[in-house]
């Protein structure tokens, strides 16, 4: 009886304290800032632990298969697997708020971590595709932190919202690929091959990630939004609800969807190969680490930028600018020889820089064009194709690379990246370019 009377009390708080929210203008802005806080807190751990498996993860297979041709396996396997956790985590959050879905992908990316360690020092295959399956929780995760400090934003305030988050993974992205050769020498000292150590603190940086978001995300921003939304449905007419619903939904979903699909593939490709090429022509780790630290920094520190200009020019324009630069990281990436790793700074540089404009202003559709009600599983289904592309350009792009070469990789990205802007054209055409830039779809 005193359970379930506990039990009652603390749904009577709990409703009490969405109602408090949900009548108080001043209160939801304060939870949005400090959701975007705490966001931003997860991401500098997310970062870290993201950019220390990239950096390392294809030459790892390498070194146990023996083959360049497979180099690309590992970056499909733990983007397949961040597929399933994008799926995961969606569910979760769409059931349970954005604080248990978070919380649970990145503490099975830290477990993730833990397996790859185990199958380097084993030296075993089996458990090193296993673990990067699991490890790609992280990867998903870190990526749909990004909704949730859109939550609670206004329509004109969401590239910008994305960005803020994005912006503090730059942190940890940047650091990881650069502790390549300081967690190595850290591994060998515990006994450890030394491709491990970058998955040690790639393990770590992923369990206080989800610990950040456990500890700190409350009250959840997703569960505050919802109530905003049933309240004022509650105050619309069933017509001008359903005309709302139904206005852009549909084609402002397709239409984030294939930007980012697509960005993705692009990018994924090609960073995958980079180190496998550049050790092949004698660079070393710490020149792959530096290169790839740029590379991931690109992805996220334009962020401070990239956001408030989708916001204010529109997502049309940043789309198509998306698209024009990935081309020109391909091209460059092609022409530059095997030996100038200046030109590899630049066109992974030029990588980062398209994928962040093309994730962000995809985003910012999705987010426009879905309701609280139903938004994180929607986005979670997006992020898990957003994933099986990743997998397919990793998959593919080793085998490309044995076929043929990086440049051939690289000149086909950059190609494939053109895709972008007769999607956004075709979308412009459709709705105008009016809707596009106060966020109504797309």
């Amino acid at each position: 009886m005193m359970v379930n009377e506990d039990h009652i009390k603390a749904l009577d708080n709990h409703s009490t304290c969405l109602q408090e929210y949900v009548n108080s203008p001043e209160k939801q802005k304060a939870l949005y800032k400090r959701t975007l806080f705490v966001v931003s807190v997860s991401q500098i751990f997310g970062g870290a632990g993201l950019a220390a498996g990239v950096t390392v993860g294809a030459l790892i297979a390498q070194q146990m298969l023996g083959t360049d041709a497979y180099a690309g396996v590992p970056t499909a396997l733990f983007t397949l697997g961040s597929a399933g956790a994008a799926w995961l985590v969606g569910k979760l959050s769409q059931k349970k708020g954005r604080r248990a879905g978070l919380t649970t992908g990145f503490i099975l990316g830290g477990v993730g971590a833990i397996g790859v360690i185990f199958s380097a020092i084993l030296n075993s295959i089996f458990l090193l595709f296993l673990s990067l399956l699991v490890y790609g929780s992280g990867t998903a995760t870190n990526l749909q932190a990004r909704y949730a400090g859109t939550d609670l934003a206004k329509a004109k305030q969401r590239g910008t919202a994305v960005s803020t988050a994005m912006v503090f993974t730059t942190f940890g992205a940047v650091a990881g690929p650069n502790l390549v050769d300081v967690m190595g020498d850290f591994a060998l000292s515990i006994g450890a091959p030394a491709l491990a150590g970058p998955f040690i603190l790639a393990a770590v940086a992923y369990i206080v990630a989800g610990l950040v978001f456990y500890i700190m995300l409350r009250p959840d921003p997703l569960l505050i939004a919802r109530a905003i939304e049933a309240n004022k449905q509650e105050r619309d007419t069933q017509k001008n609800l359903t005309n709302t619903e139904q206005s852009t939904n549909k084609k402002g979903v397709a239409v984030g969807a294939t930007v980012m699909v697509l960005t993705q593939i692009v990018m994924v490709a090609i960073m995958t190969m980079t180190p496998v090429h550049m050790r092949h022509h004698g660079h070393g780790l710490t020149e792959v680490g530096v290169v790839i630290g740029f590379h991931i920094g690109s992805m996220y520190f334009p962020s401070l930028f990239t956001g408030v200009l989708i916001d204010k020019i529109g997502r049309t324009a940043m789309t198509i600018a998306s698209g024009i630069i990935l081309l020109l990281a391909g091209l460059v990436a092609a022409m530059a020889p095997s030996d100038s790793m200046v030109l590899l700074l630049v066109a992974l540089s030029l990588l980062g820089l398209g994928w962040n404009l093309g994730l962000i202003s995809g985003t910012a559709q999705i987010v426009d064009a879905t309701e609280p009600l139903t938004r994180a599983k929607t986005q979670g289904t997006i992020d898990v194709l957003i994933a099986l592309a990743g997998a397919s350009g990793g998959a593919l792009s080793g085998m490309v690379v044995a076929q043929s070469s990086y440049a051939v990789l690289s000149l086909s990205g950059g190609i494939l990246s053109l895709i972008l802007i007769p999607v956004i054209i075709w979308a412009y055409r459709s709705t105008g370019e009016n809707k596009v830039k106060v966020g109504q779809g797309l």
